[in-house]
């Protein structure tokens, strides 16, 4: 089918979704939709992926990528600590992400970040270089709803592992504090990637330099990490709370096993939690993260179709499959066990000012490094 016909079908989609959505649930949703989509085409137009920033600064000594992310985390902590600690961001009630920071977090974001390098993306990446066309990504998605599925079944193992309360660092050592330290380390990190990078390389990748022409990117990083930090403030203004995207899973997961009658998941704990009850209980659709999700995926489709680059591959090397079926499983079990994926607990939970989000970070980088060491196993490019 050509390229600028599945564009078009996929614009059609974005606008009778965002009609439908505002129909029946409120032009809040439809809104949602909108910014699900934005996010899903800047993540694609900008190749951004934390999987591939990781890897590159690992196994490469390269931190662009890396240095975008500082630069997407310093503009959310300027803009959206305040206004979460505020509780209000131009007129609308907002929260931040805070989850409890202990022993399930250290092993989830570990979990998570082998499974990053094996599976071929975090959160955000196989969203939307699955709904770019990907096939390995789409098996990758596939095995990640069944991770965290399986995570909800199995939450009584690893619930009451031991943990820290809530720890909002704002609350703890003061906001100022808080920005001044979180830039400080975002500053140190980037100044970092820049010395290793020089190092290794002999020269530095500016982040806002336009891609070569052979490169899969169409935006530079820094421009994707600018967008993409103003889509997250916008979505903390719409839906009250961070972008979020794995807390869908287990969800999706949990009603395709009542639909087919294998269990009644509603008897789980995960699911007798009192916050969690009411997003089983309601239609799929009135999510939010759902419906932000469903959004990016076809955002990043309609993306790949303006560039001409929906060519999905359905034949894959054996190995790759496996390094996706196990990447996967391990990124939906760790997202679920760490309160979190580089999303929700990293981004989110950092631009919250959540102890977690820091927490969570250095064992998803541990997480990465083991996954490197496994790729060549499975015959993947280190």
């Amino acid at each position: 089918m050509p390229q600028a016909l599945l564009a078009i079908i996929a614009a059609l989609l974005l606008l009778a979704g965002a009609l439908g959505l505002a129909l029946h649930y409120g032009s809040n949703h439809a809104l949602l939709w909108a910014l699900g989509a934005a996010l899903g085409f800047t993540l694609y137009r900008g190749a951004f992926s934390f999987a591939g920033g990781f890897r590159q600064v690992l196994a490469e000594g390269r931190g662009a990528g890396l240095r975008a992310q500082m630069l997407m985390l310093g503009i959310l902590v300027v803009i959206m600590l305040p206004a979460i600690h505020a509780g209000t961001l131009a007129g609308a009630p907002v929260r931040g992400i805070v989850f409890p920071t202990g022993v399930a977090v250290i092993i989830g974001a570990f979990i998570f970040g082998i499974g990053m390098q094996l599976g071929g993306g975090c959160a955000s990446g196989t969203l939307y270089t699955a709904g770019g066309g990907n096939t390995r990504m789409l098996l990758t998605l596939v095995f990640f709803i069944i991770g965290a599925t399986i995570a909800a079944y199995d939450s009584e193992r690893w619930a009451d592992l031991p943990a820290l309360a809530a720890t909002s660092l704002p609350e703890l050592i003061g906001l100022w504090p808080t920005i001044i330290g979180s830039l400080t380390v975002f500053l140190c990190v980037a100044l970092a990637s820049r010395v290793i990078e020089q190092r290794h390389h002999g020269r530095v990748e500016p982040i806002f330099r336009a891609p070569a022409a052979a490169s899969p990117r169409l935006w530079s990083w820094g421009l994707a990490a600018i967008i993409l930090a103003a889509l997250n403030i916008i979505t903390l203004w719409v839906a009250g709370r961070p972008w979020v995207i794995t807390a869908s899973f287990p969800l999706w997961g949990s009603r395709a096993v009542a639909e087919f009658g294998w269990d009644e998941p509603a008897f789980w704990a995960f699911w007798e939690d009192p916050t969690r009850t009411e997003a089983f209980l309601r239609p799929l659709l009135a999510e939010r993260s759902s419906v932000m999700n469903f959004g990016l995926l076809l955002g990043a489709f309609f993306a790949a179709a303006l560039a001409a680059r929906i060519k999905p591959q359905w034949r894959m090397p054996w190995r790759h499959g496996c390094a996706s079926v196990l990447g996967g499983l391990l990124l939906g079990y760790g997202a679920v066990m760490a309160s979190g994926c580089n999303i929700s607990a990293y981004v989110a939970g950092i631009a919250s000012g959540s102890l977690h989000g820091w927490l969570w970070i250095l064992p998803g980088l541990a997480g990465n490094w083991v996954g490197l060491q496994l790729r060549p196993l499975f015959r993947l490019d280190r």
